[in-house]
């Protein structure tokens, strides 16, 4: 047996921490099958609308909750796994088609999963989780795309949320000038020290603005979407990026060809869910490598698996800044 959070829709929604037999996990698909020990998961934006079954999310139930987890490798028939090996796992519709990591025991396609960065320990990926691997690609775009820290301000939208977050403090510490978006001014402080120079109210840029305004941003980092992100391109410098990962305030886009075809502004889509695994592999080097431990770790709220429910709500309700960490095994 093995204590897991599952999401049930037989009789109405129902989200539950119970016992679930060892048999009961999915079944091996060819060889490459990885039977995991998870000692943590954590709550990425997703996963608190799957729990709180406030969008469709889950598309098979029974369902395990969690599309992230980080642990040990139990028993492996994938070549590059071997029991003991300490692994993370980010996205690849586990929690919505394929049970996930809210528990202490999961099946896994080792394909799927990322040997864990010595620099970092199970809990520590999981305080990065989903949210700020995405952040690190949505670094990596703009550094591709051209943008250096000496271009100009780069604004981070959703800023004391999970993306965010991670966002300011690779952006900071590589020495970007960042402006934070946020609807909480009482967290200017955490904001700041997590590398923000300036922040912003996100009410200048949530209403809808003109196709076209002044001059601004050498890059954007947008986990919001729609007049947000509209606003942001509206406000992009010539030959600027934005990269855009989330829908958080929904996901129209009301914006007009202007920004493309008269600045030469560049949209790149950031995708965390399907990356292949090189991407991926190149995120978690440069995470390694960008982000320093001591700011992961004043962005963790940590709870329990009986906790996780409660939590999810409150990522919900907008009462959570930073990183949930979901801690596993006692």
């Amino acid at each position: 047996m093995f204590k897991a959070l599952v999401l049930e829709n037989t009789d109405g929604f129902k989200a539950s921490v119970t016992h679930l037999d060892e048999s009961r996990l999915p079944q091996s698909e060819g060889s490459g099958d990885v039977t995991v020990s998870v000692a943590y998961s954590t709550l990425n934006y997703k996963d608190g609308l799957a729990i709180t079954n406030k969008s469709p999310v889950v598309r098979t139930w029974p369902m395990v909750a969690g599309i992230d987890g980080a642990g040990t490798v139990i028993d492996s028939t994938h070549p590059d796994w071997l029991p003991g090996d300490v692994f993370v796992h980010n996205g690849w519709g586990v929690g919505e088609t394929r049970w996930g990591c809210l528990a202490e025991k999961a099946r896994l396609k080792g394909d799927w999963l990322v040997k864990l960065p010595t620099v970092f320990t199970p809990r520590q990926a999981m305080a990065i989780g989903t949210a700020g691997y995405t952040a690190m690609l949505c670094v990596l775009a703009l550094e591709d795309q051209g943008v250096k820290p000496g271009s100009g301000e780069v604004l981070v939208t959703g800023a004391t949320g999970g993306v965010g977050s991670v966002a300011i403090a690779l952006l900071g510490r590589l020495g970007y000038t960042v402006v934070a978006a946020t609807g909480k001014a009482s967290e200017e402080a955490y904001l700041k020290s997590l590398g923000a120079s300036s922040i912003m109210d996100r009410a200048l840029l949530s209403n809808p603005g003109k196709p076209f305004q002044k001059e601004r941003w050498a890059g954007v980092v947008d986990a919001v979407g729609s007049h947000t992100l509209a606003n942001a391109l509206a406000q992009t410098r010539y030959g600027g990026v934005v990269a855009a990962c989330g829908l958080a305030q929904g996901m129209d886009l009301p914006t007009t060809v202007m920004p493309f075809i008269l600045r030469g502004v560049t949209l790149v889509g950031v995708d965390s869910v399907m990356a292949p695994l090189a991407k991926r592999q190149r995120a978690w080097s440069r995470l390694a490598r960008d982000l320093d431990a001591n700011l992961l770790e004043s962005m963790v709220d940590e709870v329990p698996l009986e906790g996780a429910i409660a939590k999810a709500q409150a990522l919900m309700d907008g009462q959570v800044r930073g990183r949930v960490v979901v801690k596993i095994t006692a």
